[in-house]
């Protein structure tokens, strides 16, 4: 007896499954020379004039390639523009950072601030000398001079108050730290220019205060050889 087969129920047809998209990689940006984009400070100018000053002296080059390369030296934006001037010369080190111009002593104490002072007077602090956590400055009819350029650092933080009554307080700082300020002039001037030092562990100089009929100012020390050079371009295109 032949059994009876019962039909086989219809297979839903089954949705297909869309490809997800293949996902791309965020392109990542490309630097042929991420270093050599550095913005090019006076010390940096002023390693490379160094090495082109001992060539001529040496009769590596003459007078007038000298000339040609301090030229190129002053023009000068960043590191990378900075190092083929000097590739072929002995001394040069690319892809070496140079010294940096703050020295850190070690730790101290947080003990009573340093209070500079000029009535009527003139009060000048440079040199190598250690500088206090805070540092207070108070001219009258006179001239305070802060030269931070070979100071020696215990501490990442600085706090200098200035304040300045008919007189002039200037804070002079290498131009790889970190500056920055807060303050008011009435009828006076008060002017920090701010810089944000590269090393992270750079020392940090907050300017802070006021001045009445008088001036603070806090800027970078340009390199000496640079200023000097410009000066005498200065003095050459005059005459």
């Amino acid at each position: 007896m032949d059994l009876e087969k019962k039909p086989e129920p219809e297979k839903q047809p089954q949705p297909q499954r869309q490809a997800a998209p293949a996902e791309t990689a965020p392109a990542q940006p490309v630097f042929a020379d991420p270093q050599g984009a550095l913005r090019a400070s006076d010390a940096d100018r002023d390693r490379i004039a160094d090495i082109l000053r001992d060539a001529l002296a040496e009769g590596r080059l003459d007078a007038e390639e000298h000339s040609d390369r301090i030229d190129a030296v002053y023009r000068a934006k960043t590191v990378g523009e900075l190092e083929p001037i000097v590739r072929d010369l002995p001394g040069a080190r690319p892809r070496q950072e140079p010294a940096p111009d703050y020295a850190y002593g070690p730790e101290g104490v947080d003990g009573p601030p340093d209070n500079l002072v000029a009535i009527f007077s003139s009060t000048t602090r440079k040199g190598r000398w250690r500088v206090s956590r805070r540092t207070n400055a108070f001219a009258l009819f006179g001239n305070i001079e802060i030269d931070l350029t070979e100071a020696i650092f215990a501490q990442r933080l600085t706090t200098i108050n200035a304040t300045s009554i008919f007189g002039n307080v200037e804070v002079r700082v290498p131009e790889n730290i970190s500056l920055r300020g807060s303050g008011s002039g009435v009828f006076g001037n008060f002017e920090v220019v701010t810089l944000e030092g590269v090393d992270p562990q750079a020392p940090v100089v907050v300017i802070n205060g006021y001045s009445v009929f008088g001036n603070v100012e806090a800027r970078p020390k340009r390199g000496k050889w640079i200023t000097d050079l410009q000066d005498k371009l200065r003095k050459h295109l005059g005459h």
